[in-house]
């Protein structure tokens, strides 16, 4: 299947300055790119939510992996692969759930190895094949989801699993996309996603750009959506799945799964092969990033809390697999996903 698909949303970009980021923190008020120029910046604005989303996180760190070998061989060409261990170790440390982070850091330390000489070119070359990989990787996932909807309806998705958290037209949204043009969804609900808005701020602009009808609500609003009728499938992205097929992804995702299988709705979650972690046997094992209580308790930097309250922040949850309809990659689509069928999908 061949088709036309909105493809003009990017979110991380390379230059001859350094790596750009669409900061999207700002959005969709102000579209304000950041230049970041070393290694340990690009770990800032990862941990700042600067570039969020798992696959566009494995692409950025991919690019200052980049940045700290230019600075590094600078220094000493004698011993900036001692010194780039450093660096490493900032971009690993700077979320911690995403394990598209350390698949893309992995991917990039093995490109060290017989690198003589200035390595910016090949480490570049290998960042930008990572970039590609996950742009064709999206337009295929897109596809093979599209596939499973019947369709015309409308469908539910939760945070942003869009372009702005990938290299190409996104996961979640790209089954989005790809099922908008070949007319099974016509209509989506976005989860405004507390507390970072995600689906408000993100997921919202995306498809307005696309022009696709979207409907905000609150997280809340999700039961009597579906009571109603007015879904067939939540579409999500992930930013870890076990080896059982258990899926980490923004906090809410595991009670929509709970209300999906309830009341009859599918369940499709979409991401790339390197989100899928086979070294994790259960969901039990993914760590889950506990973020800052400010998050939780101000809005725009205003308290929204009495003083003497306190938040519980964790910024992902786990669905266990048996809710699971349906996980895309782009080696294929696991239905009713188990340990076996992971392992099978991933020897591929």
């Amino acid at each position: 299947m061949s088709m036309e698909l909105p493809d003009t949303i990017r979110a991380v970009e390379w230059s001859d300055e350094g790596l750009k980021l669409l900061d999207q923190r700002l959005l969709p008020r102000l579209e304000q790119w950041i230049v970041l120029k070393d290694a340990l910046g690009v770990a800032q604005a990862i941990r700042d939510m600067v570039v969020r989303g798992a696959p566009a996180i494995g692409i950025s760190a991919a690019y200052g992996v980049v940045l700290a070998a230019r600075d590094r061989y600078a220094e000493s060409s004698a011993h900036w692969k001692n010194a780039i261990e450093e660096d490493f170790r900032a971009l690993a440390e700077s979320r911690p759930t995403a394990v598209n982070l350390f698949w893309a850091l992995d991917r990039m330390k093995a490109r060290l190895t017989g690198i003589e000489g200035d390595p910016v070119a090949e480490l570049l070359a290998e960042a930008k094949l990572i970039h590609d990989e996950d742009v064709a990787a999206n337009r295929h996932m897109g596809e093979l989801g599209a596939a499973l909807i019947d369709g015309p309806c409308a469908v539910l998705t939760h945070c942003n699993a869009g372009a702005l958290a990938t290299g190409g037209i996104g996961t979640a949204l790209g089954v989005i996309r790809a099922g908008f043009a070949t007319g099974k969804i016509n209509h989506v609900f976005a989860d405004e996603t507390r507390p970072w808005l995600q689906g408000a701020r993100l997921t919202a602009w995306e498809l307005v750009e696309d022009n696709i009808p979207v409907t905000l609500q609150t997280e809340g609003a999700a039961a009597t959506l579906m009571k109603q009728g007015k879904i067939e499938w939540v579409i999500v992205g992930s930013d870890r799945i076990a080896a059982n097929g258990d899926v980490a992804n923004k906090i809410g995702t595991y009670s929509l799964a709970v209300l999906a299988r309830y009341h009859g709705v599918k369940f499709m979650v979409v991401a790339p092969t390197s989100t899928v972690d086979m070294a994790i046997a259960c969901g039990d094992d993914i760590p889950i990033e506990q973020r800052a209580e400010e998050e939780v308790l101000t809005l725009e930097g205003k308290r929204i809390a009495p003083e003497a309250a306190h938040a519980w922040n964790p910024s992902f949850d786990v669905t266990p697999a048996d809710l699971v309809d349906a996980i895309v990659t782009e080696k294929g689509v696991v239905k009713s996903p188990d340990a076996v069928k992971m392992k099978a999908m991933m020897n591929g």
